[in-house]
């Protein structure tokens, strides 16, 4: 019976530290390249959705503060963007350079074309840079 209860308390024990190790790694920070992806991806999943307030919450501080947020979605055009893929993002510690694929439909003809952009790390997240 002793044995049993040694498997059993062994066992309970790997599981415990199987559940806290997995959980560290949940917590861990994602790296800056995979977070710039994500955040670059729903802005333009925003855009595409012609949900422009959405896109301009991940303007930069600066970009915010040289075009307000009414004149940024007057400035664009609902349904211009039909789909966008965020490809790769090459990030140094404060600063991304984030390559994208974007198609839009111009003079009736459905067009895709390679986008580069940049994205700042301020504070703890990433903004894109409005240029």
């Amino acid at each position: 019976m002793n044995s049993l209860w040694a498997e059993v308390r062994a066992r309970t024990l790997v599981a415990a530290v199987v559940v806290a190790v997995s959980g560290c790694a949940a917590l861990a920070p994602k790296a800056p390249e995979d977070a710039v992806r994500e955040r670059a991806q729903a802005r333009w999943d925003a855009l595409v959705k012609g949900d422009f307030r959405a896109a301009y919450a991940y303007l930069s501080p600066g970009s915010k503060a040289v075009q307000p947020e009414t004149e940024y979605v007057k400035s664009l055009r609902q349904g211009f963007w039909k789909a966008a893929r965020v490809e790769q993002a090459h990030c140094t510690d404060q600063r991304c350079e984030v390559q994208a694929k974007i198609e839009y439909e111009f003079g009736g003809r459905r067009t895709e074309t390679p986008l580069r952009e940049t994205w700042i790390r301020e504070g703890s997240e990433w903004w894109y840079v409005k240029q």
